[in-house]
């Protein structure tokens, strides 16, 4: 016979206190192991600058 899949809704969701309990573990184990927390100021973004078009082009190339 073969299982019912569970939902996704079914599952007991942690609170938040946990999440930031455990966030703060994990960041506190990074520390202790030599880690470096960077702060990076506002409105700096990781994206660089591409040249090229911005658009997709879909379908057939046209002909010179």
């Amino acid at each position: 016979m073969a299982k019912k899949a569970s939902s996704s809704s079914s599952r007991k969701q942690p609170t938040p206190l946990e999440t930031s309990q455990s966030i703060d573990a994990q960041v506190q184990a990074f520390l202790a192991k030599g880690g470096e927390i960077e702060q990076i100021p506002k409105g700096v973004s990781g994206q660089t600058n591409t040249s090229g078009p911005k658009h997709i082009t879909l379908g057939k190339k046209p002909r010179s």
